[in-house]
């Protein structure tokens, strides 16, 4: 097999390195070594976050802001650090701009209750296009529904490709809000974000960008993208769940009324009524998920330091070896070809349900997903009731990948 180890279109990639880093790819599934092809789901987790979690619950653990004593102050600053890292790793003009959340379902809920709130009346039109998970799909029905707005879709070619022009043509008088992925995380398309922002704003209109799919795979610039709102979740890049992020530009996050009400997001409170926080408290009602954000930080230095060029690159070429080998197989259709990719390929197996695909493959030590991904309007769109998926990560190697396509082949031979 070829080796891992130099990469033709970017920086050496130490693959076998970086995978001593993670624990659980030693282990084995089904009596055979485990080949990890979910990580557009959720990743695998370095050794480096795994010990600020444990470390933060064995010896550092307090409740952060307000609290006088020595272990409260030490963490407070500990997780106010991962604050102004994750404005580093998103480039954010302030730090004050980036809100913990849950994870990046809550930070697109967030902007759907408080930019609604705040900006949207009945007959006001929200852009959203085929491709979109079900959170950024979900949300904004809820607002239709509260609030009288009206959505509108733009198309996906056959392709899978999005063009900013099919998002511009949605935009009209009444557009408020444009809502869009950053990359598929069912096709691996990656939009062209920067151009849907450019033409939004030249209508007024602007733009939250679901970057789940973006942040594991390539540098995000909110500041050169021009986005508004920015969401990804800490599970997806590396780093523990349970915890996400959402950037926001202040001038909307000052007039957003909070998402939530409790401790931390006040000013003062009375029963006369309540003063509120300045951003981002204002957002981050109660305790928040101290562990998960401790070990966000490390998370980010890791990919940081391998660098998100390097990583892309290492993740196309995999891609690249996956993609062709499914094409030479009679029967199986790649789902999803537009021209820019992330490692993410979706596919079907003539004659053989998706459900059915992920359970032999898993058989064999391969695990993938299967299913609707959380994009059945897109699955509508492309006639297939579901489909396989797997997603490469800084992780996998050739190997993997061999195994993985050696499975597919396996499965169709089965079925064919």
């Amino acid at each position: 097999m070829p080796p891992d180890s130099c990469m033709p279109d970017g920086p050496a990639h130490d693959v076998e390195r970086v995978r001593a880093d993670f624990p659980v790819l030693a282990r084995e599934v089904h009596g055979r070594p485990l080949v990890y092809l979910d990580s557009a789901a959720s990743a695998q987790k370095p050794q480096s976050v795994i010990d600020a979690v444990n470390r933060c619950y064995a010896e550092e653990y307090a409740n952060v802001h307000r609290g006088l004593h020595y272990l409260s102050e030490a963490l407070t600053d500990r997780f106010e650090a991962a604050r102004r890292r994750v404005a580093a790793f998103i480039n954010a003009p302030e730090e004050r701009e980036v809100i913990f959340t849950r994870g990046a379902t809550e930070g697109i809920n967030l902007v759907a209750s408080g930019f609604g709130r705040a900006f949207l009346k009945a007959g006001d039109e929200i852009v959203l296009t085929e491709m979109e998970h079900h959170s950024n799909i979900v949300p904004w029905q809820l607002l239709e529904t509260e609030r009288g707005v009206r959505i509108r879709v733009a198309p996906v070619a056959d392709d899978g490709s999005l063009s900013a022009e099919a998002v511009a043509d949605c935009l009209t008088a009444r557009t408020k809000l444009v809502a869009v992925t950053h990359v598929s995380n069912t096709l691996g398309t990656v939009v062209p974000v920067g151009d849907i922002i450019a033409k939004a704003h030249a209508a007024g209109v602007p733009v939250l960008v679901d970057g789940c799919q973006a942040a594991p795979h390539q540098e995000i610039d909110v500041q050169a993208l021009g986005a508004d709102f920015y969401t990804f979740s800490g599970h997806k890049v590396y780093g523990p769940s349970g915890v996400g992020v959402l950037y926001g530009r202040a001038e909307y996050l000052e007039a957003m009324p909070p998402y939530h009400g409790g401790g931390e997001m006040i000013r003062e409170v009375s029963f006369r009524g309540t003063t509120f926080a300045s951003i981002p408290h204002k957002f981050e009602a109660g305790t928040p998920p101290i562990a998960q954000v401790i070990g966000l930080h490390p998370a980010l230095d890791y990919v940081a330091a391998l660098g998100l060029d390097t990583i892309a690159a290492h993740e196309r070429r995999l891609l690249a070896r996956a993609t062709a080998a499914l094409d030479a197989m009679a029967g199986v259709t790649i789902i999803g070809r537009a021209p820019e990719k992330a490692g993410i390929l979706s596919f079907v197996v003539d004659g053989a349900h998706a459900s059915d695909i992920g359970t032999l493959v898993d058989k064999l030590g391969v695990a993938i997903r299967t299913g609707h991904h959380c994009t059945q309007p897109l699955m509508e769109r492309f006639g297939v009731p579901a489909t396989a998926r797997a997603s490469f990560g800084l992780y996998n190697n050739d190997t993997d990948v061999d195994r993985f396509t050696e499975a597919v082949d396996r499965v169709r031979r089965m079925f064919g």
